[in-house]
């Protein structure tokens, strides 16, 4: 099931942010603005939507996005990076100095 897979700058980040925060979980909306770009929040504050599907975890962190966007990606397995910035507004990595980005997919399936 795991089609999730982190770099090492990614797993650096999450570990620094559940030092902070405890468990998270990641959500990829797939919406405009920041819809691209991972999403952290702390375990238990963000609500799952009933069409959102489970595409893997990184570490213990789990990795959501809606059912649409799960479809599209059926056949690829996706990488979640870590770069220098800001992350979104309302996701854990915004007040750090680097945040989660999402790399362009490959086809490996």
């Amino acid at each position: 099931m795991n089609r999730i897979t982190a770099t090492r700058a990614a797993q650096e980040l999450l570990a620094e942010i559940e030092a902070q925060h405890g468990p998270v979980l990641f959500h990829l909306s797939g919406g405009c603005c920041d819809g691209s770009a991972p999403m952290v929040y702390p375990a238990g504050e963000f609500r799952i939507g009933s069409h959102d599907v489970q595409l893997g975890q990184i570490g213990d962190a789990p990795f959501w996005t809606g059912g649409a966007q799960a479809a599209a990606w059926a056949d690829t397995d996706l990488i979640v990076d870590a770069v220098p910035g800001r992350g979104a507004a309302f996701s854990l990595d915004n007040v750090l100095d680097r945040h989660f980005v999402l790399r362009p997919p490959t086809c490996t399936r």
